[in-house]
């Protein structure tokens, strides 16, 4: 293709709302143009290479059998309320409305929209497993778009369902989605790191993502220096650094030697920092208390302790209870943070955020600060694995300036629930072998999930078994962000004279630019274009009437892995020669005109072979 066929109007400044390398470079190298806050369209360049992360996608996806379909981008919003998620998603959630005033969703994410299909067309257990996959447009309505297309509104995804008889089976399904989402990510040459990771609104039982190194990202990484353990830090547990006691019964005789609980003043003293100095004490030997409230919560919490005054809750048509909003007391050793992503894990919460002031007030009786367990009653406490292991700590009295000492687990509080909510971070021990943690930030390219019966149950999806008994299928769920995933690629891949391709998703393979397109080097060039293309090497061939340096600047900004430079001076003589440079390496080499093409078709050929082997 040549240059001035196409459509690449690159750019010499930086857009001032571009903060981050592949959002700057996109637009500069006349990949994406921004239409509105969030929303990008893209250009010739910028598709060619998203066609071929969608192409590698679509191969690997077919590989291990899923089967792809393409369902509506508009969802009837019937669908979502059967689900329950048409309140819990919030406002993120695109909802509209027809002529006929029916709701309908701009999906965000399609479980809904593929267990509806499913549920039509399933009938008995020889049609399972089954799996579907889609690559298609999404919207999410973000409060705050930012960094092109790494976080826009609208998105292209890679959704795969599976529908499943047993664990077993959808357990070989995951592996190999696992497995084909690491050969994805190796053939768009990035180094993608599977980390564990919260299920969080999808539901499901367990999930891993697929993430990239980033300074940018989102999400903050546990890894082991000594092992592979890697888990995002919404997930990530640690080696216990106290010991637990074996019931509550040994609790409270580990508590034996411990003198009563005791009141203390402790006059304008709130936090941990201010007891430690007033005390004389470390962090460790406090129970730092919380009030938080909870959002949707699905946990049946009928039995428990201060929550007969619950809001009336609802019911989604599975009949399981959805309490609208819930409170409850977190409490955590004294050095410690509450993840409240592993909280909200615990309840089966939508949503979980500390409570307001006034809250916390007509909850404990006693301003912000001075929360503790013994002797709350009005709502459920929740403990973290840490506080079973303090027989001697001090902890909020619910009194204004006073303080409990001597509180021991077991003997003067025993909590509704105990659990892992404690915030990992770096120097915590390895949960596997015990090594040093240390953290990264990282960009989420794909998730995989095993949702369990959480849509096909709520969407009353069934088939027959060998004996005619009917059963509810069970699920899983695979996603990868193409934007993303090309964005991350440009993060990961680049200069600062602008990409660095990954061969296998550079827009073309070569640019040839001809120092002045006439004469004997428009020949040569026609000529050394037209075998390339013959081997089916994609050119790009920079006939502009540009000078030498524009073009050079332009072929490095737009990252196309081979450069072939024709001139005058090189053609000259008896043995004439082209310039060949591949981009990213300082020096260029001279190659003979009659076997440039051989050889760099080779080279391309070789560079191909090696990411997608």
């Amino acid at each position: 293709m040549k240059f001035s066929e196409t459509f690449i109007p690159t750019l010499r400044e930086v857009p001032g709302d571009a903060v981050i390398v592949s959002h700057r470079l996109m637009l500069r190298a006349a990949m994406i143009r921004k239409l509105s806050n969030g929303l990008f369209a893209y250009l010739p360049l910028g598709l060619r290479s998203f066609r071929k992360v969608e192409s590698i996608i679509r191969e690997e996806m077919d590989a291990i059998g899923s089967l792809e379909i393409k369902p509506t981008v508009v969802v009837p919003g019937e669908l979502w309320k059967e689900s329950g998620r048409w309140e819990s998603m919030g406002e993120a959630l695109l909802r509209v409305k027809n002529r006929l005033d029916s709701d309908f969703v701009v999906s965000p994410t399609a479980e809904e929209a593929f267990t509806a299909i499913v549920r039509d067309e399933l009938s008995s257990y020889r049609q399972l497993p089954l799996s579907l996959y889609q690559i298609n447009t999404k919207y999410r309505d973000e409060v705050r778009p930012r960094y092109g297309v790494m976080r826009g509104r609208e998105f292209v995804m890679k959704d795969a369902y599976s529908f499943h008889t047993d664990d077993a089976s959808q357990d070989e399904t995951y592996r190999k989605m696992g497995r084909a989402y690491r050969r994805i990510f190796k053939r768009c040459g990035l180094t993608a790191i599977p980390v564990r990771a919260d299920s969080g609104a999808m539901g499901g039982t367990g999930s891993e993502e697929f993430m990239v190194e980033s300074e940018i990202g989102d999400n903050t990484l546990i890894l082991c220096k000594a092992c592979d353990y890697a888990a995002n830090v919404e997930k990530a547990a640690c080696k216990p650094d106290f010991t637990a006691p074996a019931s509550i019964d040994a609790a409270k005789a580990a508590a034996g030697s411990t003198p009563a609980v005791e009141k203390i003043d402790t006059p304008h003293v709130r936090t941990i920092e201010e007891l430690c100095a007033f005390l004389k004490t470390g962090a460790t030997q406090f129970i730092k208390t919380l009030i938080y409230k909870a959002v949707n919560v699905e946990m049946d919490l009928s039995a428990a302790p201060g929550c007969t005054k619950l809001k009336q809750y609802q019911f989604t048509p599975n009949a399981s209870p959805v309490y609208p909003e819930a409170f409850f007391a977190v409490a955590i050793r004294g050095d410690l943070d509450v993840n409240e992503v592993k909280l909200a894990a615990a309840l089966k919460a939508a949503e979980v955020m500390l409570a307001a002031d006034t809250d916390v007030e007509r909850i404990t009786g006693a301003p912000v600060g001075f929360a503790g367990p013994v002797g709350l009653s009005t709502v459920p406490v929740i403990a973290d694995e840490t506080v079973t292991a303090m027989s001697d700590a001090v902890a909020g009295a619910l009194a204004k300036d006073l303080h409990y000492t001597h509180a021991a687990y077991g003997r003067d509080f025993n909590p509704w629930l105990v659990t892992d909510i404690r915030t990992v971070v770096a120097g915590d021990r390895c949960p596997v072998c015990g090594g040093d943690l240390y953290e990264k930030k990282g960009n989420e390219l794909g998730h995989i999930f095993k949702l369990g019966n959480k849509y096909t149950k709520s969407m009353r999806v069934s088939y027959l078994d060998e004996n005619g008994k009917s059963h509810t299928p069970i699920m899983g769920s695979y996603g990868i962000g193409l934007d993303r995933t090309l964005a991350s690629a440009i993060e990961e891949y680049h200069d600062d004279q602008g990409i660095i391709w990954p061969i296998t998703i550079a827009p073309f393979h070569v640019i040839i630019v001809p120092i002045k397109y006439d004469g004997a080097v428009k020949a040569a060039t026609d000529s050394i274009a037209a075998a390339l293309e013959k081997k089916g090497v994609e050119v790009l061939l920079d006939d502009r009437n540009e000078r030498p340096g524009v073009k050079f600047n332009d072929a490095d900004l737009i990252g196309i892995p081979y450069r072939l430079v024709v001139g005058d001076k090189n053609l000259a003589g008896d043995s004439p020669k082209v310039e060949i440079k591949r981009r990213g390496e300082k020096d260029s080499r001279l190659a003979e005109l009659s076997n440039a093409a051989e050889e760099l078709a080779a080279s391309v050929y070789a560079d191909l072979a090696e990411l997608n082997r």
